[in-house]
């Protein structure tokens, strides 16, 4: 397989496999990938697993022909990927190994060799030339080994990813490739986001074109949908809209009152909606799209005086992957001492910015008349925002949204007739109340500002606490003149057809310019409200809470300051 003129894929397909790392079920298999760079120097790209040894030379006898490596890059020491480094330096005596420090004390463990005197040890920022190709090394300490490096060829723009952007399944497999690469990334990488991030920016730093990981398919087209799930996944934002229900049944009542549940959670407008019964299921998909969807409810049985074992291994796996900005309701189902909700909780504390619900079902054996009403509460309570986004349930003269308004931050939306745009502003002002006036003041040198003076229309949307950093980078780092900032989402749309965001926001209003206020450097729309809803109870995002929460702090760690010693 050509991946460019240069670049040979030399991998294999495991298709024999059941369960990756002994844990996750992988029905397609998986691929190990390897590489072959030909160059005036040749560099091989990692090994694969012992079971393939002889096909993988077999592979790159196949594509160099009468040539011999020069190279061995080594950039994950997973015995997947580092199997072969001892067969591989037997077969190519005259071979250089490459890679970290890390790796080549963990090759004396594997091997009982730190193959000394061949080895070049690289780190961040080193580079190895191999003719008109150069591989530059950056360091990915903890994705997801504290060894790892990945490689950057600046020659044909390859980004050589190591585990990053894998996924399970065989390269032989048709399927979608979000759903399995989420699994794979949560299930192993889950854990270390922040390391994520950070190899991440430095990522941003490089003109890639191409990314060949070590498990999946070479990504060469549509990067920015890839780079972009994997920003989501790694600051744990929701990925999408909807509800994971997790519960664990012994007689079959439990089960019962989740049937119910999923009922009325459909009823009342639940955009998706996956249901898992955690004894029965593959427990690593169940804890993907924990991570993907915005809410979780968990239902069990008080189990001797504890959890259900199957749950309890459930929420083990979330907090040990850094389950965190969710909304979690509880469902506790007990005969005669109901412990569940108070030991789920417990278990629950070490997540970040975990939202309970107000409304806890209590289900004393079996569903009555209290514990449906709990559970009718529980699905008010999950699915008031999907109803107020709804054009069809919406109560659209909500003026209680315009207590939402204070000096705090906002998504001004519109449309130049071609694209939707969106700004951040922070002043938004009601002036009068009879009638109801809203004064929005955007720079002049915005390009919404030229926008709204020509429609007359936008729609204000009240941030929340839960707007992550990248709501502000989007709406507030770049102009809608020229990006479409509404590219990689689907959003809603009001009555007067602007968009309203669909996640991040307590409420939204939409305006009528009535009259415009010169301000020199300024323009006020002094607007009616022609719609308003409330959306959630959320807080509303201020200024100071902003700058202390969510704005990053500046990076000074390594930084040298000078005091002054008179002051």
């Amino acid at each position: 397989m050509f991946i460019t003129e240069d670049i040979k894929y030399i991998g294999v397909n495991d298709r024999k496999i059941d369960l990756f790392e002994g844990q996750y079920r992988v029905p397609n298999g998986i691929s190990y990938n390897s590489y072959a760079i030909l160059d005036y120097k040749v560099a091989i790209m990692d090994t694969v697993d012992a079971m393939f040894t002889h096909e993988w030379l077999d592979n790159i006898q196949n594509t160099l022909g009468s040539r011999t490596p020069d190279y061995l890059i080594i950039q994950h020491m997973e015995p997947d990927h580092s199997a072969n480094i001892l067969t591989f330096a037997k077969a190519f005596p005259e071979c250089t190994i490459v890679s970290s420090a890390k790796a080549f004390t963990m090759m004396q463990g594997f091997f009982g060799t730190d193959f000394a005197d061949r080895r070049i040890v690289v780190g961040e920022g080193d580079s190895l030339p191999l003719g008109k190709h150069v591989l530059n090394f950056v360091t990915a300490p903890m994705v997801h080994w504290p060894e790892v490096i990945v490689t950057y060829d600046s020659c044909d723009k390859v980004l050589f990813s190591a585990d990053g952007f894998g996924k399970f399944g065989a390269l032989d497999t048709d399927e979608p490739w979000a759903d399995e690469a989420r699994r794979y990334y949560i299930g192993i990488v889950g854990k270390y986001g922040t390391q994520v991030q950070s190899l991440l920016k430095k990522a941003s730093a490089l003109d890639i074109e191409k990314i060949c990981p070590l498990h999946g398919p070479v990504l060469s087209s549509n990067l920015g949908y890839y780079l972009g799930l994997y920003n989501t996944w790694s600051s744990y934002a929701p990925e999408s809209e909807g509800i994971v229900v997790a519960y664990t049944s012994v007689y079959g009542n439990t089960r019962k009152a989740v049937n119910e549940l999923c009922d009325k959670l459909r009823a009342n407008g639940c955009p998706a909606l996956k249901v898992y019964d955690l004894a029965r299921c593959d427990m690593s998909e169940a804890v993907a799209d924990a991570f993907r969807y915005s809410k979780l409810v968990l239902a069990t049985t008080t189990y001797n005086a504890e959890i259900f074992p199957f749950m309890r291994e459930f929420i083990d796996h979330l907090t040990e992957r850094g389950f965190k900005n969710r909304t979690v309701a509880l469902i506790e189902n007990g005969s005669w001492a109901p412990l569940a909700a108070k030991v789920m909780k417990g278990l629950l504390e070490p997540c970040k910015n975990i939202t309970f619900t107000e409304s806890t079902v209590r289900i004393m054996s079996a569903l009555n008349s209290d514990s449906r009403e709990q559970l009718d509460a529980l699905v008010a309570e999950l699915c008031g925002e999907y109803l107020a986004q709804s054009a069809e349930t919406a109560n659209k003269n909500d003026l209680t949204a315009l207590f939402k308004i204070g000096y705090g931050l906002y998504v001004v939306t519109s449309n130049d007739g071609k694209k939707d745009n969106g700004l951040i502003v922070n002043t938004v002002t009601q002036v009068t109340n009879t009638p109801n006036r809203i004064a929005v003041t955007i720079n002049k040198e915005n390009y919404s500002h030229h926008v709204i003076k020509q429609t007359g229309i936008m729609n204000v949307n009240c941030l929340s606490t839960d707007a992550p950093f990248d709501v502000f980078k989007a709406f507030g780092f770049v102009s809608g003149r020229n990006v479409d900032k509404f590219r990689d989402c689907e959003p809603l749309r009001s009555d007067n057809g602007l968009v309203f965001l669909p996640r991040y926001i307590n409420s939204f209003m939409s305006l009528k310019v009535e009259q415009y206020v010169d301000l020199d450097t300024h323009g006020m729309f002094i607007c009616s409200v022609t719609e308003a809803r409330v959306i959630n109870n959320n807080e509303t995002m201020t200024y100071s809470y902003y700058y202390e929460n969510v704005k990053p702090k500046p990076e000074t760690e390594g930084k040298k300051v000078y005091v002054c010693k008179v002051c």
